[in-house]
């Protein structure tokens, strides 16, 4: 857990013993007991109802590995979650047993220079679900602590709470980008986190937005969304040498005519060198390029003749105190996130075995959802 939740512990008579789906190795998943820590007088004590899986809990399952973290020991995955409070510490105000919650996942230090200055996403000691060697969330009940849980509106379900999480990405760099109303924005890639930054943009007032994937049936889904437009291009991911850029050229060609103007903001949300190449050639000089997914650790990407159009690259990093806005974007009905919700699943052995499967495969898969 993100309080650094134990292994398996003895359970005291009459108490019920608190599961958890724990990542033991490569492709290898077991549910088993997980003993919770100490009630804290600041803390609450959450029953799972709605868990996502993520790209980075399938990272860590086929390759126990994510861009620098790397799982040394058993760890319990997921980090996507809501659920109801069944207690409350001595000291917590704000919340009461019953409550419906959305969990943010990560707790930092909030005394180093980072966390003063209000970026807290960037604080070197961030215990985050699901993030080694932390505990994560794929759990009967977890503990939190409150002032990261925050209430339910009636009108969110528990497993729209749940996509907080990967939506609070797209605020955060819809935010980082300052999209409004006059910014063409243009998306790499029609994943999860591609189609939460687009239901972002335009909930942030962009204009026009063009999304760019190699899958036809989640270039489908982005255009049910709401994408003014979608292009589909090639899957040659070569680290490009110059000149020329040829398939970067042509998918260029693509996206002026599908944007119909400049692109004054482009999202990488795949984070390939030919998604990088691509997003920093079409974006208009003066303009920006997010890099939010991060497909390669590394990249090869024409960063001169960028910089000689002084295109602005921004780096996105989780995200920071977004969830009171992707929770009242919900209520409001400016963003729905239901429709990425594709398959779910139970809390069983078996089940959640398919559920890793089914979100690895891809295909028609987008959100895969615990439903605890």
């Amino acid at each position: 857990m993100g309080k650094g939740g134990m292994c398996q512990g003895e359970v005291k008579d009459g108490e019920e013993e608190n599961m958890a789906a724990w990542l033991l190795g490569v492709n290898t998943l077991k549910i088993q007991p997980f003993k919770l820590p100490p009630l804290g007088p600041h803390d609450v004590r959450v029953r799972m109802k709605a868990v996502g899986i993520c790209g980075s809990d399938v990272h860590y399952l086929k390759t126990l590995r994510c861009a620098d973290f790397i799982v040394k020991e058993p760890m319990v995955i997921g980090h996507e979650c809501a659920g109801i409070v069944e207690e409350v510490g001595s000291e917590v105000k704000t919340l009461v047993a019953g409550d419906r919650v959305a969990l943010e996942p990560g707790i930092s230090c909030w005394r180093c220079d980072l966390c003063k200055d209000g970026r807290y996403n960037l604080c070197p000691e961030m215990k985050f679900f699901a993030t080694p060697p932390v505990h994560g969330s794929l759990a009967n009940q977890v503990v939190h602590p409150a002032d990261l849980c925050f209430k339910l509106p009636e009108n969110v379900s528990l497993e729209e709470g749940a996509m907080c999480e990967p939506l609070s990405v797209g605020v955060h760099a819809c935010r980082r980008a300052n999209i409004g109303p006059e910014t063409n924005v243009l998306i790499m890639g029609a994943g999860p986190i591609g189609l939460v930054t687009m239901l972002a943009a335009r909930a942030f007032g962009a204009p026009r937005i063009v999304i760019v994937d190699v899958d036809d049936h989640r270039l489908s889904v982005a255009k049910d969304l709401g994408a003014d437009d979608t292009v589909k291009v090639s899957t040659n991911v070569q680290i490009y040498q110059s000149p020329p850029y040829q398939d970067v050229a042509e998918e260029v060609v693509q996206i002026y005519k599908a944007m119909g103007g400049v692109v004054d903001v482009s999202f990488d949300c795949a984070g390939f060198n030919k998604t990088m190449s691509t997003a920093l050639s079409a974006t208009r000089a003066g303009g920006k390029v997010c890099l939010v997914g991060m497909g390669h650790s590394e990249m090869t990407v024409p960063l001169t003749p960028a910089a000689a159009r002084e295109v602005d690259v921004i780096g996105i990093f989780r995200y920071k105190n977004t969830w009171p806005l992707c929770l009242e974007l919900l209520r409001s009905g400016k963003i729905d996130v239901k429709p990425l919700i594709t398959h779910r699943f139970g809390f069983s052995q078996r089940e959640v075995e398919e559920a890793f499967e089914t979100s690895a495969r891809g295909g028609s898969a987008i959100k895969v959802m615990f439903n605890m």
